[in-house]
């Protein structure tokens, strides 16, 4: 009797949803990774367009001078 193919399951890994905070799997069923949901998704994606979320420039001294 021989056993039938087995495909390796990965195991659930379940994250913090950056948006709110809760809960999130993090797993291809999860269309909205690493978002709990679209409204996370979408409030996300919305501060990015908004320009809230930036890296602060470093400017150089005035003194500076390229080589």
């Amino acid at each position: 009797m021989s056993q039938p193919d087995l495909e390796p399951v990965a195991p659930t890994r379940i994250v913090t949803c950056p948006g709110c905070g809760g809960i999130s799997v993090y797993a291809a069923s999860n269309r909205y990774r690493p978002f709990c949901s679209e409204r996370c998704k979408q409030l996300d994606l919305g501060a990015w367009a908004s320009e809230q979320f930036a890296v602060p420039a470093v400017e150089p001294p005035e003194d500076f001078l390229p080589d």
